[in-house]
């Protein structure tokens, strides 16, 4: 910046007595002139500089974020975001955090199960979700890739298009073959015995007779099939006899005229007028289809099987399709048709 010095009028310095001292006064003058511009400059650099971003810092280097060096960055050496040390760190801890987590779960686990009994249910009968008013169940049951249907349907003759059914019958009959029921507290029952304290009655397959077995075909190739019926299991539950003249108006004639306090009984029928008249003669077995009191109740013991009744249908209207109920019947076992309490519902279709 150039300074005009013939504009400076030194005659205001002058000092005639000393003409030396005016020669330094305007010497001074002239560099605090000096000086001033120059900070005037130096500031007016910087503040240029400050609104150039950065005009006398040095440059840096643009930034690669490519997923490339995200997951391996060689300036930072560092691993996804992390350096060695950081995830040396992060491991260990979470190493420490899942076995304190293992750790407590099994505790606790081991704490829920001294709780449990693996035999007796804590809740029972009423105080339990199954209740104490047992249902029915059959088999055969259909097909596995039908498994929600409950229509037993075949047909007769020498087809052997009722193979399933019998397969299946025989399949869930192989416990109860001879010599099969064993355990420490199984026992051959009688009608009059009082048992005390645990025991598993034996139930004797080969008194149910010939007619329902797989040698013939448990009547499947003749259209006269049978079905196996039984009471599902409830701990604890007993069967409570009818008192005198307490029979329910539906109970079938031929269970109310030969009532025996000792057994529960089980009958069928078809649910409507027209598959009452389809249906046709019904044959129990045993006998009125009744199962003795003894098996109960079922209290998980070893060697326990469930006690049945075969209900042998003689002569079922063929291409029809026949809607039956059946009834277990004790004075502690109510009915409910909508919920099926006390009864099983299964359709039979003879072709």
């Amino acid at each position: 910046m150039a300074i005009n010095y013939g504009a400076i009028n030194c005659n205001r310095f002058e000092n005639r007595n000393n003409p030396s001292g005016s020669s330094v006064s305007v010497t001074f003058y002239i560099l605090l002139i000096e000086t001033k511009q120059w900070f005037i400059w130096v500031f007016a650099m910087e503040k240029m500089a400050d609104q150039d971003g950065g005009l006398f810092k040095p440059s840096k280097e643009p930034e690669d974020k490519s997923l490339k060096t995200f997951i391996w960055n060689p300036r930072t050496r560092e691993f996804c975001g992390r350096n060695g040390s950081s995830w040396l760190k992060i491991t260990v801890f979470y190493i420490i955090f899942y076995l304190l987590l293992a750790g407590f779960w099994s505790v606790m686990l081991l704490v829920f199960y001294q709780t449990l009994d693996y035999y007796t249910p804590k809740w029972q009968l009423d105080s339990s979700r199954i209740g104490s008013n047992p249902g029915l169940g059959f088999r055969p049951l259909p097909p596995p890739d039908n498994v929600d249907s409950t229509l037993i349907w075949f047909t007769h003759g020498s087809s052997q298009e009722w193979e399933h059914w019998t397969a299946s019958l025989e399949k869930y009959l192989e416990p109860y073959k001879g010599g099969r029921q064993f355990g420490e507290h199984v026992q051959n029952c009688k009608i009059d015995d009082h048992f005390e304290g645990n025991r598993v009655c034996q139930f004797d397959l080969e008194s149910l007779g010939n007619d329902c077995t797989y040698a013939n075909n448990f009547g499947y190739d003749l259209g006269t099939p049978c079905v196996l019926l039984k009471i599902n299991r409830i701990y604890g539950w007993k069967p409570v006899p009818y008192s005198n003249d307490s029979f329910p108006p539906t109970m079938p004639d031929h269970i109310r005229q030969r009532y025996d306090p000792n057994y529960v009984y089980i009958s069928c029928a078809g649910e409507n007028p027209a598959d009452k008249e389809n249906i046709g003669p019904i044959r129990y077995i045993p006998e009125d289809g009744k199962i003795a009191k003894y098996y109960f109740p079922f209290t998980n013991l070893d060697g326990y099987l469930s006690p049945f009744v075969f209900v042998k249908f003689m002569k079922p209207i063929t291409g029809v399709l026949i809607n039956i109920e059946c009834k277990a019947w004790a004075a502690n076992i109510r009915h409910d048709r909508t919920d099926r309490l006390g009864s099983v519902h299964f359709e039979l279709m003879v072709d």
